[in-house]
Order: C-alpha cells, then structure tokens, then sequence
C-alpha cells in the first residue's frame, strides 16, 4: 500500500456524494481541502470523528478549508448518516475502493483480532494546487481536526 506523502500530488477522484452529486477533486481548486476516509458511516468512531468535523465546520471555513468525507458505503447509507447527525459536508461513496486504494487507506488491518481488509481511517490536508500538505494514516477520530488545525498553524 503506497503511503502519499507531503509535496505529492493528490489521487484525483470524482463520486458521488450522499445527494447523487458528482464530486471531484478539481471542484476544490481555490481552498483547500480536509479529505478524510473511514470505515463505515454511523458505528461510533466514524459519528465521533463527523461530529466533530461538523462543529469545526465555521472554524475550518473561516481557515479556508473545505472538507470532504469517504467512505465505501453507498450514497443512501451516507444520506441517512448525514440526516441523522446534520452533517451538512459531502460524504463521498466509494464502493469499490479505488479512490481508497489511490490514498493508500486500503488495507489490511486487525479488527477484533482478526485479520480483516477495509478502510484505515485517515485523513489528508490538500492544498489549492491538488498537493499533499499532510497526510494521517490511523488517525484517532477525535484527532481529525486538531491535527488539520495545527498543519495549518492554528492551535484553537
């Protein structure tokens, strides 16, 4: 699983979103962007860390920074997720884990004990010009956006 690396040039990427919409790296060209992977959309670690990506939502934008979620869930799955919290960013579905693969959060990983592949949470600061700013492989969901904000020089 090859690991993006700050200075590396983003995966390109283009699914659909929890409302059917296509979104595509490209549609973030002047901010930046909070691109985060996990799991599968409302199990308790991926509601903590999307709740928490939520209420930063103003402290982010006011950074300049978009955000964007994916998962391999499908689009009425992310919609009911998004319902149920009031997310209100783009939950991205990637049921075949190409995107994931491109990131390198798909693999293998150990869940109770067992040996299983899936998503490796983690998450990626992109800059304007589609270039890796950092990048958190097994990210803590609560980690998600304090560790943005300090890539970014913002301690609050």
């Amino acid at each position: 699983m090859p690991k993006l690396n700050p200075g590396d040039q983003a995966p390109d990427f283009e699914l659909k979103d929890q409302e059917g919409q296509l979104v595509r790296l490209a549609d973030f060209k002047r901010r930046k962007l909070l691109l985060y992977f996990y799991p599968k959309a409302d199990t308790p670690g991926c509601t903590k860390q999307a709740c928490s990506v939520r209420d930063s939502r103003e402290d982010l934008s006011g950074l300049g920074v978009a955000v964007v979620a994916i998962s391999p869930d499908d689009t009425a799955r992310q919609k009911k997720f998004d319902a149920k919290y009031g997310l209100g960013f783009p939950l991205l579905s990637d049921s075949d884990n190409v995107v994931a693969q491109a990131y390198g959060v798909w693999g293998e990983k150990s869940m109770y004990g067992k040996k299983v592949k899936g998503i490796i949470r983690s998450s990626f600061l992109i800059d304007e010009a589609d270039r890796i700013i950092r990048a958190w492989y097994k990210i803590k969901p609560e980690e998600t956006v304090p560790q943005a904000k300090l890539a970014l020089g913002n301690k609050g």
